[in-house]
């Protein structure tokens, strides 16, 4: 297909893709979707080979935010039944780390609800990156924690932070639909106070909120002219007691060809899927694996994730392997640009090839949640974040499955009805799963 090559060769020499372009990769046909995952694979592979960065979420202040954004369950109004909590203290949200840390994550996502943090907020983050970085040698460190004031990036900056999430969402020409507490341009303005603070920018989208592929074409090219280093693409969870709860509107195929769009328009950039791939990628996610080089271990901020143990499974079963500490995310060229991701990991990776690593230490690969304020993850949550404790096990223990069928008193088993298996094309309510355990709970979390 001549699209794809044409698409290939402007991956590989970075140069941007027209929209018409990106809108006729949205546009394919599923006879069509495997060499659209073929193409985008190759420039995957070109800049980032076959490595995953896993990134792990510690939500340090969960629901009861004041802004109103439509797809987040932590929104002013909500009535989905999350995990409601105040701020962690920086020992808690260091011990919920570790887990994450232990399961092979290279990066910690500090999330935190609400519409912005204030002077004490920043405190109070700057602490717990401190306790963070003190007992986890290398490790990268995102704070995601809304609309940044004046000075606000330069002090997390300072207290050691690598990187600041700040997702833009959705198209501009959309943006009041989906929020009216803060404009799209509060959003530009936060991604452009953290990359002018030295600190790596991580921005990104949700998709499945009933925009049309112009609005994603939009998004997209927007992002690429901030020239974040990290992009989490996040598949709206249609949380019930959320205005978008009704939105189902994702099947695995559409999500393949938004990332492939992604990857296309952004060929050199962490791609990473966040919240949504569970639930909406399914039994297609190992492939999503040719077209982002990044996703989330364990839970997301307010849903449950696949368990940690199956990530790290299906990343080795489809080919790929999980990044390690001592290497640089991003390609050579961005990682040297100073403010970019992995900047000072570079330095350690010696003569690294280019397109060899990545971000390595120094990545602002975000979070990419898509609750409000935006870490990358849209489990549910509201600005992004999940989290465990320390000697938590690799992954929580699963429920005993019940038997199809239960023995009769004396004789025969009598047979017990299956459940109903979904049809296609059905909103798939039954993957949505509110998180229960990890930060701001007494159980083990899922890393």
């Amino acid at each position: 297909m001549d699209l794809l090559n044409t698409l290939v060769d402007k991956g590989l020499r970075r140069e941007l893709p027209t929209r018409e372009e990106a809108l006729a990769v949205l546009a394919t046909s599923d006879e069509d979707l495997l060499d659209v995952v073929a193409a985008a694979g190759r420039v995957r592979r070109h800049w980032f080979g076959r490595r995953v960065k896993l990134n792990y979420l510690v939500n340090l202040k969960s629901g009861l935010c004041p802004e109103d954004c439509s797809y987040c369950s932590q929104r002013l109004g909500s009535k989905a039944d999350i995990l409601k909590y105040t701020w962690l203290k920086p020992d808690q949200a260091s011990e919920a780390a570790a887990a994450g840390l232990a399961g092979g994550a290279k990066r910690v996502c500090l999330v935190a609800s609400g519409r912005g943090p204030t002077d004490r907020d920043v405190d109070r983050v700057s602490q717990t990156i401190k306790a963070i970085k003190d007992q986890n040698e290398g490790v990268e460190v995102c704070a995601c924690l809304g609309l940044l004031s004046d000075g606000q990036a330069e002090r997390l900056r300072a207290a050691g932070a690598d990187a600041y999430n700040h997702n833009l969402n959705t198209s501009e020409s959309t943006y009041g639909d989906i929020t009216t507490t803060h404009t799209y341009a509060d959003r530009v303005d936060t991604v452009h106070k953290a990359h002018a603070a030295g600190l790596s920018a991580c921005s990104g989208l949700i998709a499945g909120m009933g925009e049309s592929d112009e609005d994603l074409v939009d998004v997209v090219h927007s992002l690429r002219e901030l020239d974040p280093d990290s992009v989490p693409v996040n598949f709206l969870i249609p949380f019930e007691g959320t205005p978008l709860a009704k939105e189902w509107n994702l099947t695995p195929q559409r999500c393949l060809r938004i990332l492939a769009m992604v990857r296309f328009v952004c060929p050199d950039v962490e791609v990473r899927i966040a919240g949504g791939r569970e639930v909406h990628l399914r039994s297609m996610q190992p492939l999503a694996l040719h077209l982002a080089n990044s996703i989330f271990l364990g839970d997301y901020l307010t849903s449950e994730g696949q368990a940690g143990k199956a990530d790290l499974d299906m990343i080795a079963d489809a080919g790929f392997e999980v990044e390690g500490a001592g290497q640089v995310t991003l390609p050579q060229h961005r990682s040297e640009q100073g403010g970019g991701c992995g900047a000072h990991a570079a330095a350690a990776a010696d003569g690294a090839p280019e397109g060899a690593a990545g971000c390595g230490t120094h990545q602002g690969a975000g979070c990419g949640s898509h609750a409000d304020a935006g870490c990358g993850s849209h489990g549910g949550a509201g600005v992004c974040g999940s989290a465990a404790p320390t000697a938590a096990p690799e992954t929580a223990p699963a429920p005993t499955a019940a038997p199809e069928t239960a023995p009769a008193s004396a004789g025969a088993p009598e047979t017990v009805p299956a459940a109903a298996e979904p049809k296609a094309g059905e909103p798939r309510t039954d993957l949505v799963a509110v998180r229960r355990r990890g930060a701001g709970t007494d159980l083990a979390p899922n890393a």
